[in-house]
C-alpha cells in the first residue's frame, strides 16, 4: 500500500487542482461525482486512501451550496474509506461574512460551516485571507490561515511603483492596509464612511494624503466592486495620479467590471482562489496571480509525520 499523499478535487476548480499536482509530483486522485435529476449529489471514490494522508481542494465561491455539500460529502466518503488524515484546502471560505451576531435572530454561518467540516471528517484546514481572524477559532482541528499579500506584495514591488500610498478603502481593510504598509515601508490613509441619512453614505479620505501619489487599495475581495471603485473615485478627486486595487478573492459578480472599466482603477490585481472566467483573464485592466504554489507550500507543511 502507497504511503504517497493524494489530492482530490471537488468541481469548483479542478484548474487549481492541476497546477498543484504538477508542482508537487504527486496524484491526483480518481472519483466519480454525480449530480442526479433530482439535484442530490453522489460521490465515489475510485481507488483506496485507507491509511493515505488524503488532500482536497474545494473552493465555494460562485455556487457555494452546491460545492459546500459536494464538500461535505466526499469527506465522509474518505473517513469511511479509512484515511489516515484528511486535510482540506478552502481557497475561498463562503459565508465568511456571516460570522457574528450584529442583531438579533441572525446565525452565525461561518462557525456552522467550520462545525459541518470538522463533523464530516476534516482533520486539517487551509484556507486563504479569511474575511476575519476569528473564522479560525470556530474550528476545533487546526488551520492554516494564508495569506494572499505574500504574492500580491512582490508583484507589486516589481511594478516598480513610485510616489506609493497605501490606502484602506473602508474601516474593515484597516488591518490589511496597515500589513502592506509595513511590508512595503510606505505610508498609509484611510477612506471613513459617515451616514448623511437613511438613503444616503458619505465616503470621505479620514487620515493621509494622496495628492500625486500612487494609490494601493488593498482589500480581502472584490464582490461587486462597490467599495473599491468608490474609494478609486475618491482617490482620484483628491488627486492620486495612479490607482491600483488588491484583491485577495476576485468575485467580480453583477457588474463589477463594468464599474472597474468605468472608474479609476488603472489595475486590478486578484487570485484564482477561485475560477477566473476567461473574459475577465483577458480584461486589460486584471491581473491574476496563482496561489497554487501558496497551496503546496501549505500541503507540504501539512503532511503529518
Amino acid at each position: 500500500m502507497t504511503s504517497l499523499p493524494i489530492l482530490f478535487s471537488g468541481s469548483s476548480h479542478v484548474e487549481l487542482a492541476h497546477e498543484i499536482i504538477h508542482m508537487l509530483g504527486i496524484p491526483l486522485g480518481r472519483c466519480h461525482l454525480q449530480l442526479f435529476p433530482d439535484k442530490e449529489l453522489f460521490v465515489e471514490l475510485l481507488e483506496p486512501v485507507q491509511g493515505r494522508d488524503v488532500f482536497v481542494l474545494q473552493s465555494l465561491g460562485e455556487d457555494p451550496n452546491i460545492h459546500l455539500m459536494e464538500l461535505l460529502i466526499m469527506l465522509d466518503a474518505f473517513k469511511r474509506a479509512s484515511a489516515k488524515s484528511i486535510t482540506v484546502l478552502i481557497p475561498y471560505y463562503a459565508y465568511a461574512r456571516q460570522d457574528r451576531l450584529d442583531k438579533p435572530g441572525v446565525p452565525i454561518t461561518a462557525r456552522l460551516i467550520a462545525d459541518l467540516l470538522t463533523k464530516a471528517g476534516a482533520n486539517q484546514i487551509i484556507t486563504m485571507d479569511l474575511h476575519s481572524e476569528q473564522i479560525e477559532g470556530f474550528f476545533d482541528i487546526p488551520v492554516q490561515h494564508l495569506q494572499s499579500r505574500e504574492l500580491l506584495i512582490p508583484y507589486c514591488a516589481s511594478l516598480e511603483l513610485k510616489d506609493l500610498v497605501i490606502v484602506a478603502p473602508d474601516k474593515g481593510a484597516i488591518k490589511i492596509a496597515g500589513s502592506y504598509a509595513r511590508e512595503l515601508e510606505v505610508p498609509i490613509a484611510m477612506i471613513d464612511k459617515e451616514r448623511i441619512d437613511s438613503f444616503h453614505v458619505e465616503m470621505r479620505l479620514f487620515v493621509g494624503d494622496v495628492n500625486g501619489k500612487t494609490v494601493l487599495l488593498p482589500d480581502d475581495m472584490c464582490s461587486t466592486a462597490g467599495t473599491l471603485v468608490s474609494a478609486a473615485n475618491i482617490c482620484s478627486r483628491l488627486g492620486a495620479k495612479r490607482v491600483i486595487a488588491l484583491a485577495g478573492h476576485g468575485l467580480f459578480i453583477e457588474n463589477a467590471m463594468e464599474k472597474i472599466e468605468k472608474s479609476p482603477i488603472e489595475l486590478m490585481i486578484t487570485t484564482n482562489s477561485i475560477p477566473v472566467r476567461e473574459e475577465i483573464k483577458k480584461h486589460p485592466k486584471i491581473r491574476v496571480l496563482s496561489i497554487a504554489s501558496l497551496l503546496c507550500s501549505a500541503i507540504n507543511k501539512g503532511i503529518p509525520g
